[in-house]
């Protein structure tokens, strides 16, 4: 329906805002209560995209709510500064400076970690505006006198002064904020937020470069930060000093989390509970600072029986009405219905081209030729543990090889360090005549050399174009590009890639069902994809067989002969009879050496590699 009607949201907020001032005031809003929610609504908006978009939980936002807030109101009460718009974007300008300067260094750490260095940057800010910048600060007492808008259109002069006058000139900044930020979220940097927020793993692996995107989304919450602390200025008249202090970071993240999170409407709607409820707590109930003790047992009731929060929770009951998961939402991780597994069998049987042995696999006319990928003496040692040892390896374009050995020969660190996930104590990689030795997993796949992973790692949140569409991205865009407001159907080549690699990997009758609703097989499928979809020159496949069923295994081998047509591939798998099935060399690998590579007839007879590999029980590889 959104693609049909691209501009619906930014239609009904718009009614919505028009009709507030009449509605509101029938259901007992005062006008100073709406003003306060549409400016919570606003601060909550960018911390939205930074913390339900991205999934970086900053408990720090009052920092830039204060430093965008501050700046704006010495501009208009201690500079002389005519013009509140004017010093609203200035402030907002340095709230964003300030946020990429703190994001540099929050952004070296993830988790909790980053969590508790905002909280500690946000501490850091309260103590310097109230002691170092008192002068310009007004320290515990503020900066008064804070002017509201006015226009002067020629004819005639527009006061926004308090009330519902006010409420217009509010209800136009959230309006803007809202618009500017559904672009971001539906643009290819909003994908990726996505991405990052699901799977930072993954998204690194499949080119994107994590760490410009989420600075990016750091900044764009200073932003919104920054321009709603001027706001708070001019609605109180009035810069407070307790702008900075940790319970406005507090509250923004539990008005986010009542509303919820990754929706953009979560703040608004958790400030106009949270707003509404402490004016009726305080007011007409009269409970005076026992009001935070009956607001903190709602929060908790919400957020334990609204998971996704007020929005999220109306979106599932929306879907659930109108039955558009059906079927689909009784899918389980452990497998798909009868009807689901013969659609997939059928799918599968409809793309699979006629069987190609892979010995017989033609070279391409003009297909370049010798060594893709050769390793000269790679060992990692891990302290005193020695995972590989002095290993060199070649493999040639166009060429499909398998590595097989016993558990524990370091065929899985071998791996990392092709595709530089870690880097070799010593030795070197060369991908392409380009020495790749300590490369990053993304520069390395931008150069195409990409993996799939032994155990699934997909962007579980996310449907399975979705999944597919990030990994395009990153051949499409490079490793970070800042189209902000760019939509995703107009990149060229995009839908064409994601098409053919839905078709490639037998998806196609999947594409919009939520990755957590695939069964265990089509994940693997879309695994692969997810590296197909880089369009890699070679692509590396760690254990795709791993943990299928006998039939998985079976439509999975002919998934792999069909793709491997024209590619050069790498497998690792312990299914030996469908590794020797699909490669034209193998390498096996012991103790962190290379023990022998040759054709899988030759390896299958090799006295050695049955000693090695089962312990002398001689003739079951051949067999």
């Amino acid at each position: 329906m959104l693609k049909q009607r691209p501009y619906l949201i930014e239609t009904l907020t718009a009614i919505g805002l028009i009709a507030a001032p009449f509605v509101l005031p029938l259901l007992g809003f005062a006008p100073n209560t709406v003003n306060r929610i549409l400016v919570w609504g606003l601060f909550g908006l960018g911390f939205d995209i930074l913390f339900g978009f991205t999934g970086l939980l900053s408990f720090g936002q009052s920092a830039f709510y204060g430093t965008g807030g501050f700046v704006a109101a010495y501009l208009l009460t201690q500079a002389g500064f005519p013009n509140v718009l004017l010093a609203l974007v200035i402030g907002m300008i340095a709230a964003a400076a300030a946020g990429y300067l703190i994001g540099l260094i929050a952004l070296r750490r993830t988790g909790i970690y980053f969590a508790m260095i905002t909280v500690a940057i946000a501490e850091v800010f309260f103590f310097v505006e109230f002691n170092p910048l008192s002068d310009w600060t007004g320290g515990e007492n503020g900066l008064p006198g804070v002017p509201t808008p006015s226009f002067n259109l020629g004819f005639t002069t527009l006061h926004f002064d308090s009330g519902w006058s006010l409420y217009q000139f509010l209800a136009l900044c959230y309006f803007v904020g809202i618009v500017i930020a559904l672009r971001i979220v539906r643009s290819p940097v909003g994908a990726i937020f996505s991405a990052i927020r699901d799977n930072p793993l993954r998204a690194t692996a499949v080119g994107h470069n994590i760490h410009a995107y989420k600075l990016t989304a750091f900044v764009i919450a200073a932003a919104y930060a920054g321009f709603a602390g001027g706001l708070l200025g001019v609605l109180q008249a009035f810069m407070p000093p307790d702008a900075f202090t940790f319970d406005t970071s507090g509250q923004l993240v539990m008005q986010t989390a009542i509303g919820g999170r990754g929706t953009l409407f979560g703040p608004l709607v958790g400030a106009a509970v949270w707003l509404s409820l402490q004016d009726f707590l305080q007011a007409t109930l009269n409970l005076g600072a026992a009001w935070k003790l009956v607001l903190g047992i709602v929060f908790v009731l919400l957020v334990c029986f609204l998971r996704r929060g007020i929005v999220g929770g109306l979106v599932d009951l929306y879907g659930l009405l109108t039955g558009k998961r059906g079927a689909e939402a009784d899918t389980t991780e452990a497998g798909v219905s009868a009807q689901d597994e013969q659609r997939a069998a059928e799918a599968a049987t409809a793309h699979e081209p006629a069987a190609v042995p892979i010995s017989s696999r033609p070279h391409l006319p003009g297909a370049p030729s010798g060594p893709i990928l050769q390793a000269r003496g790679l060992t990692k040692r891990y302290g005193g543990l020695l995972a590989n040892s002095d290993i060199d390896f070649t493999v040639n374009h166009g060429e499909l090889r398998g590595i097989i050995g016993p558990n524990g020969a370091g065929k899985s660190t071998f791996f990392k360090m092709l595709t530089c996930e870690v880097h070799p104590t010593s030795g070197s990689i060369v991908f392409e005549g380009r020495d790749i030795t300590g490369l990053s997993v993304t520069d390395v796949c931008q150069l195409g050399l990409t993996k799939s992973y032994q155990v699934n790692q997909l962007f579980a949140g996310l449907t399975v174009r979705e999944n597919l569409v990030i990994a395009a991205l990153s051949g499409l865009r490079g490793r970070f590009r800042l189209d902000l407001f760019r939509s995703i159907d107009g990149i060229p080549g995009l839908t064409e890639r994601v098409e053919h690699t839905l078709e490639l990997v037998n998806l196609t009758a999947r594409p919009d069902t939520p990755v957590s609703e695939l069964a265990y097989g089509e994940k693997r499928r879309l695994e692969i994809g997810l590296a197909l979809a880089t369009s890699p020159s070679l692509l590396l496949l760690d254990e795709p067989l791993a943990g299928m069923s006998p039939r998985e295994r079976v439509e999975t081998v002919r998934l792999l002969k069909s793709i491997s047509q024209g590619r050069t591939m790498i497998i690792i798998d312990h299914d030996m009879d469908a590794l020797f099935e699909l490669a034209e060399r193998v390498t096996v690998l012991q103790e962190g050496r290379v023990l022998v590579e040759g054709t899988p007839d030759e390896i299958k007879n090799n006295s050695t590699v049955q000693e090695a590999y089962l312990g002398g029980v001689h003739g079951v590889l051949a067999a």
